[in-house]
């Protein structure tokens, strides 16, 4: 995960000491942070969550976010990072800093989180792209340690054999947990003996799993084990999580099982806008930002808050546009929106009044919202 804009709510950030780096594959190497006694309450968190780590190139100060690879229990924050290209900023972090350097290291943030039930029986099943296996890494081994009860099945796909990143983190849970977790690999680029295991992870993809791995249940021989999937963890870009998360939709898994986290920009819904709105013209928008007041004319509101705000050249923070990051929260002060799903507000937030910029829909002649208090 990278940050693509800044959040108007600065994270804290504290200064931890690499404690070891290793390159893991080509492109894809893996940073451990030493956390000193005094900062351990600062540290903690939950399966799922992410960083954000500023370093500094010259003089440019880089701040990129990153998912945990470690679990809670670990009581240590090891990330998994990705060279995504030559001129990544990533590059920086690879070839200029080494063990015993120090870095500005945020305390963890994210929802890409899941409730702990370690007294019941479970079923969960993750869905991972490429570097996309970081968080889910860190929920697996969390509910591996935690959950004496529950099983997981994981679809991991990469482009090429060399490119599966924490092979070795995956082969040791694999056989410590070889009665409750089962590992799938797939390739788009490599051929492989079975089919099944070729190609992208899509809905296509997804029936074949159903029909070919999740279908016979030892467990109850009156079911399936897809028909006891309980949550749905999927990591990776927006084209295969809309698929994934669609297809596990229509195959009777409930939205509010399914979660899942964006690691690139992707600006179009997961789930298709069913619903139609009233059409309203010439929207009077004041909205605080940054600690500015501003204001502006919307000629209608057939495109979402965020969307025509950033049209108008206002430095409105966002990432995904899909409801999933959460970087355009803010505070509906006046007026009235529609909400549409996502997967980042809880039900209390929104009573309180909080939205998502890129998932709201103007139904007032004026509105008012507030990004410095979200």
């Amino acid at each position: 995960m990278e940050t693509l804009s800044t959040k108007p709510r600065q994270a804290v950030f504290h200064p931890l000491k690499v404690a070891k780096k290793e390159q893991l594959n080509k492109n894809t190497f893996m940073l451990e942070f030493e956390i000193p006694a005094h900062l351990k309450s600062n540290f903690q968190f939950e399966a799922g969550q992410y960083v954000t780590v500023k370093y500094q190139a010259g003089d440019t100060v880089f701040q990129n976010d990153y998912s945990m690879t470690s679990a809670p229990f670990e009581q240590k924050i090891t990330l998994g990072i990705k060279i995504s290209s030559d001129d990544s900023s990533a590059n920086v972090l690879f070839n200029d800093y080494k063990v015993g350097d120090v870095l500005e290291v945020s305390e963890p943030r994210g929802r890409f989180t899941i409730t702990s039930k370690p007294h019941e029986f479970r079923t969960i099943i993750g869905f991972a792209g490429g570097i996309g296996i970081t968080p889910l890494l860190s929920h697996f081994k969390n509910i591996l340690h935690s959950e004496p009860r529950t099983r997981l099945f994981l679809f991991y796909g990469n482009r090429r054999t060399e490119e599966i990143a924490f092979k070795k983190d995956l082969d040791e849970l694999t056989e410590k947990y070889s009665e409750r977790l089962q590992v799938y690999y797939f390739f788009s680029r490599e051929n492989t003996p079975d089919h099944l295991f070729q190609g992208r992870l899509d809905e296509k993809k997804l029936h074949l799993i159903i029909n070919q791995i999740l279908h016979l249940d030892d467990t109850d021989e009156e079911s399936t084990i897809w028909d006891a999937v309980d949550e749905v963890l999927i990591c990776g870009k927006g084209e295969m999580i809309r698929s994934l998360a669609n297809a596990c939709y229509n195959n009777g898994i409930p939205k509010k099982n399914i979660h899942f986290e964006l690691f690139e920009t992707f600006n179009e819904d997961i789930y298709p806008v069913e619903k139609e709105f009233p059409l309203v013209q010439n929207i009077a928008v004041d909205f605080k930002l940054f600690n500015r007041d501003y204001h502006s004319t919307l000629p209608n509101n057939k495109a979402r808050l965020l969307q025509q705000l950033l049209a108008q050249g206002f430095p409105v923070p966002y990432s995904c546009k899909s409801g999933i990051c959460g970087i355009c929260e803010c505070k509906l002060v006046e007026g009235d929106v529609e909400l549409l799903e996502n997967e980042y507000l809880t039900e209390k937030e929104e009573s309180a009044g909080k939205i998502l910029a890129c998932m709201s829909v103007v139904l007032s002649e004026k509105v008012k919202v507030n990004f410095d208090v979200a």
